[in-house]
């Protein structure tokens, strides 16, 4: 399939309801509004092709480069790429999981998530929290720098008050992510959810809500799940 292809199926696919709501959260045009769920079926007939996912998100369609990230194969992404991505990401559904679940499988995810987060950029910003947050989902912990890990709960402990918006809620996230996946940090995890408590974010006109920090850790904990990696990042 070409992108051209795609785009055609997809616009099939669309429906204005899902755009109604896409734009609700910060999508804009050109999109056609197609759900997840559909993305994921037509993920299932392309599978990985990569040389298909770049055309896919260089298309600007939205719908086109969510799936870019489902049909992506992670190790061949180069930095430029990523970084090209992660600057074209201009809302959430892109910089928060198509980026930061494409990067976290790259070979260059850790190195990125700490160069975004540094951006000023809200939305590179939040693909760099989210980067490291689907890091620590996926990696051992033994592949993990657990000191710096540690450090980043200090930093978010530290400025998630005067974080950008966006990036206020990844940075809630990555403290339930390292809560919930990094058993020797858990308590530091929690401590830290404790002493930021609740996290104010805009989430604009919708329903969506940011998850309390510290249920969200005791929920895992509960479930006897802390420490239980991922397989991939996208889910």
């Amino acid at each position: 399939m070409t992108a051209q292809d795609v785009l055609a199926e997809l616009k099939t696919l669309g429906s204005e309801q899902t755009k109604k709501t896409f734009l609700r959260h910060g999508a804009r045009e050109p999109f056609f509004g197609v759900r997840v769920g559909d993305l994921k079926v037509l993920q299932k007939k392309i599978k990985r092709d990569h040389a298909l996912a770049l055309a896919l998100y260089d298309t600007g369609n939205s719908d086109a480069m969510y799936l870019a990230g489902l049909v992506a194969d992670p190790p061949k992404m180069t930095k430029a790429q990523l970084r090209r991505w992660a600057k074209a990401a201009y809302w959430e559904m892109l910089s928060c999981y198509t980026v930061a679940w494409v990067a976290s499988e790259s070979p260059h995810g850790r190195e990125l998530a700490l160069e975004w987060m540094a951006a000023d950029s809200e939305q590179v910003a939040s693909a760099g929290w989210s980067t490291y947050a689907s890091l620590v989902s996926i990696k051992s912990d033994t592949d993990l720098d657990l000191a710096e890990v540690e450090k980043l709960l200090g930093r978010v402990r530290a400025e998630i008050g005067s974080a950008a918006n966006r990036v206020r809620y990844c940075m809630n996230n990555f403290v339930i992510a390292v809560g919930g996946y990094v058993a020797p940090l858990t308590a530091k995890a929690k401590a830290v959810a404790k002493a930021v408590g609740t996290v104010e974010v805009d989430m604009g006109d919708t329903a969506c809500r940011v998850p309390d920090a510290v249920a969200a850790i005791a929920k895992i904990e509960a479930l006897g799940r802390v420490g239980r990696k991922r397989k991939m990042a996208a889910c």
